[in-house]
């Protein structure tokens, strides 16, 4: 289920990203998505390729394993003050996206990569 007014557009110097074309409400459900799970294995032939970026780390009872989200989850640009939030459901793999606050028209939608949306940890590519 992908809400129906998102869309994917470029930002310079980000890539892409998703907004919404309305208004949407805090505490919206906008996305809930499948993934695919991997093995610790595949993670590691992963992080030597482009999908590094993209790929979520996926630990149900302490196992380590990364998933792939298909819809839009792997679009959505990290904020350290993200307006959307995400959370895995391991029993039915998915990840749901859902907005933190209200959102204005044609606003960037933005999860925290740290999996908390305040989180002020630096994540991967901001570390020195």
């Amino acid at each position: 289920m992908i809400y129906n007014k998102l869309y994917i557009d470029d930002i310079e110097g980000k890539g892409r990203g998703v907004f919404s074309a309305s208004d949407i409400p805090a505490h919206t459900i906008i996305e809930i998505a499948p993934v695919i799970v991997m093995d610790n294995l595949d993670r590691l032939h992963l992080d030597q390729t482009l999908l590094h970026d993209y790929i979520f780390e996926w630990l149900p009872n302490e196992e380590k394993k990364c998933c792939m989200a298909l819809g839009y989850v792997s679009i959505y640009n990290h904020s350290y003050n993200s307006n959307c939030e995400y959370l895995m459901d391991y029993e039915a793999t998915t990840i749901t996206i859902t907005t933190v606050r209200d959102i204005n028209a044609n606003e960037e939608l933005t999860i925290n990569y740290n999996g908390d949306w305040d989180d002020k940890n630096p994540v991967w590519f901001d570390v020195n």
